[in-house]
């Protein structure tokens, strides 16, 4: 039985990573699981100067899943480097970088200082707000994410996964923009918008009013993005959004998805991802299904 798949020549043992920011750097969750498991870690956010984040109550409990407006709080990229990477390469998986900034300058920066790092591979996050075009986020503009693929590619010496936001009018056209800036790799969906009141206080929930929703909500629309994803564009899709078991996680396979990631479940069940890869290993062999890449958008 082979689980093994490609993303852009970077071959994993098994397509489950965790998913930017319910992971860390893993330092927490070894205590848990044996991080040679997965396919790949992702990490935390990482900028090039350190980010202090949103101002608290920055996550709150709903219905279904979670809010969040951490605001991308990091360390930096100087303190990642010498604390997080020395430990992640002690483990037996694939280190994938994701990367954050406010400006098309700040993403480059962090490029560039990985580009000697011994990482895999790098995702942008272009959910961020874009300080120069007042705020909007680089991924909702088809044209800025053309930009900043483009951008990075340039100064990239390893694969680059775009991360694209479902806050927008239509999936495939920031999905052909990315391929089309050069991207090696889409990873899918980012937390829709969202926001909770509490009525006891009548004021937010979250300090920043709106803030990330995540779990198993947002599923049905993860899993309905990465099919549409996966019929317009040509390179492998990393799909995620609301999966905690086996079963969710071949939902966005069978839908077109060459890999998943486990985000929210992380807090809940700090053995979530493993629990997939075991849960899709049975899968295959209930089903005789002799290798993984029988079922990547085998849906009928």
């Amino acid at each position: 039985m082979n689980t093994k798949v490609n993303l852009a020549g970077v071959e994993l043992k098994n397509p489950v990573m965790t998913a930017s920011g319910t992971f860390g750097s893993g330092m927490e969750y070894s205590e848990f699981m044996d991080l040679s498991r997965l396919g790949a870690v992702v990490t935390k956010g990482v900028a090039n100067v350190p980010w202090p984040g949103n101002p608290t109550p920055r996550i709150a409990e709903t219905c279904g899943g979670m809010l969040n407006a951490i605001g991308l709080q990091n360390p930096g990229i100087d303190v990642f480097c010498e604390r997080d990477l020395p430990f992640l390469q002690k483990y037996d998986t694939k280190i994938i970088v994701n990367v954050c900034g406010k400006t098309t300058e700040d993403y480059c920066e962090v490029v560039e200082r990985l580009s000697d790092e011994d990482i895999d591979m790098m995702e942008i996050n272009i959910s961020c707000p874009n300080v120069k075009e007042g705020g909007i986020a680089f991924g909702q503009n088809p044209k800025a994410v053309e930009a900043i693929t483009s951008e990075v590619k340039k100064r990239a010496k390893h694969p680059v996964i775009m991360k694209l936001s479902p806050n927008v009018t239509d999936i495939i056209e920031m999905a052909k923009a990315a391929e089309a800036g050069g991207a090696d790799v889409l990873s899918l969906i980012n937390t829709l918008t969202g926001m909770k009141i509490d009525i006891n206080r009548r004021t937010f929930a979250i300090a920043n009013k709106t803030g990330g929703l995540s779990g198993p909500a947002i599923r049905p629309v993860a899993v309905r993005m990465v099919y549409q994803t996966a019929q317009a564009v040509k390179i492998p899709i990393i799909g995620m959004g609301g999966i905690a078991s086996a079963e969710d996680a071949l939902e966005f396979i069978l839908a077109g998805a060459t890999a998943v990631s486990v985000g929210t479940a992380n807090f809940s069940n700090p053995c979530a991802a493993a629990d997939v890869i075991d849960g899709i290993e049975d899968y295959m062999n209930r089903f005789k299904v002799e290798d993984i890449k029988e079922l990547i958008g085998a849906v009928k």
